[in-house]
């Protein structure tokens, strides 16, 4: 099923401009502070409603790191006092308990995310605490039908731990290695080992883990083709099931830690993508599939397996396989998609903590989707999973006629056309292979509301 991703480097340079990621559409800018807790309760509601009920999803923010990694623009809390987080947990279980009260007890939690912050600031007790909470509130579904996953910092766990993890549920987990290079580490302040990830992989392998998967980041400081060459040997030999090779974003007057790395460390913007096309030219030549944006997956893979047999889908997490649940946004900052609502939490845990005490849900702002909304997710849902948009079936769904409702786009797009990224016909627009990396560009020719958005986006390739 391995297919060649060509890079054609005055295509990418060219298409190589700031856009959404499309975790969700309308994106994160168009939220808004008048979606409150009413509504949100409301779509929950609607939810339970609706003639099949969806399982259940969950992510839960833990914003907690013992030491600041200054390429980091995750909301997150610095703090070597345990009892911070010992704090946090507990209104952490407040809110999945008020959440929980909104769900009818007949759906079940088949997805479950932990990210951060360093999930595994939490010891593997206070874990297993959390974990009892989720479950009483939002009933697991059964261990064959479950994608449990956590982020894991490999500075901050032992082999024995690994194994604690799984039996605490977890079947998943993602570890965060950035770069194996010394000198890129110590410019970034996170110095790891490639012997304690070697050894923790291994772990997770005894332990009986379904899915391993490894974060890299290409366009950190000091970084060349050839270090990153040297990370991407031990990557490989690693063997992860999944690897996310993300581009770095140096955004130093929005993100403080960033102002921490020297700028005659930075690389030059043309390094970014030599890095870019050396990842993917030294991943699929291994034998990785690639599953889009930042994503690559092996063959046998659950992700690569959806790709081919046309079930991939997206949330806030990237692609996923489980998409298709309502997903429940817990902790500060968290982002949750109920129903046709998204919402996202308060930012600081003052706040966070201020709302619980009253019995109130922490919902800072959010959204409700219209029906032209739905329609447009869908048509940039088909493109970013699937990299088709079919006419038909987008016309049979919402009752359009697609040449005439898109006619802008079709105009747009015509541009990537004569580039040869797209193939447009009466019936489609497919990707072509050589238009894969600038899907998020095809993509933002349907976004209704770019134009004046606000937001501060990452670069599209």
């Amino acid at each position: 099923m391995q297919d060649t991703l060509p890079f054609i480097r005055p295509l990418v340079e060219k298409y190589d401009r700031p856009g959404p990621r499309y975790t969700s559409y309308p994106t994160a800018p168009q939220f808004q502070a008048a979606f409150a807790e009413d509504d949100y309760r409301a779509a929950a509601e609607r939810s339970n409603r609706a003639a099949t009920p969806k399982p259940l999803s969950a992510y839960v923010h833990i914003p907690f790191c013992e030491s600041l990694c200054y390429y980091c623009a995750c909301n997150k809390i610095i703090t070597h006092n345990r009892e911070r987080a010992a704090e946090y947990l507990a209104w952490l279980k407040r809110e999945v308990a008020l959440q929980g009260a909104l769900f009818d007890d007949s759906r079940r939690m088949t997805q479950l995310h932990l990210g951060g912050g360093t999930p595994t600031y939490l010891s593997n007790d206070q874990l297993g605490e959390l974990m009892t909470a989720l479950d009483a509130a939002f009933h697991f579904a059964e261990p064959e039908a479950r994608e449990f996953s956590l982020e894991v910092d490999p500075r901050t766990v032992t082999p024995e731990q690994i194994h604690e993890l799984r039996e605490l549920g977890f079947n998943r987990l993602s570890f965060g290695v950035q770069d194996f290079d010394t000198k890129v580490q110590e410019a970034v302040n996170r110095l790891q080992s490639e012997a304690q990830v070697v050894e923790l992989v291994g772990a997770a392998r005894e332990a009986g883990f379904q899915s391993v998967s490894v974060d890299l980041i290409y366009g950190l400081p000091l970084q060349t083709v050839a270090s990153f060459d040297a990370t991407l040997d031990k990557v490989i030999a690693l063997h992860p099931d999944r690897i996310a090779a993300y581009s770095y974003a140096h955004l130093p007057e929005l993100f403080k830690a960033q102002r921490l790395i020297r700028p005659e460390d930075m690389p030059p913007p043309e390094r970014k993508i030599e890095l870019l096309e050396l990842t993917i030219r030294r991943l699929t030549e291994a034998g990785y599939v690639y599953i889009g944006m930042d994503h690559f997956a092996l063959p046998e893979d659950e992700l690569s397996l959806a790709k081919e047999n046309g079930t991939l889908q997206r949330n806030f997490q990237g692609y996923s396989t489980h998409a298709d649940c309502d997903l429940i946004g817990l902790g500060n900052t968290a982002i949750g998609k109920v129903g046709d609502s998204y919402s996202q939490n308060v930012k600081e845990t003052a706040q966070y903590q201020t709302r619980l005490e009253t019995g109130r849900l922490p919902v800072m702002r959010g959204y409700r989707l219209n029906a032209d909304d739905v329609l447009r997710r869908d048509v940039i849902n088909a493109l970013m999973c699937h990299g088709r948009i079919d006419f038909a079936a987008i016309e049979a769904a919402h009752e359009i006629d697609f040449r005439d409702t898109f006619a802008d786009a079709l105009a747009e797009l015509e541009e990537m056309a004569d580039d040869g990224l797209l193939a447009i016909d009466d019936e489609a627009i497919e990707v072509l292979p050589a238009g894969r990396l600038m899907m998020r560009n095809a993509a933002m020719a349907f976004d209704a509301y770019l134009a004046r958005s606000e937001g501060r986006y990452s670069r599209t390739v």
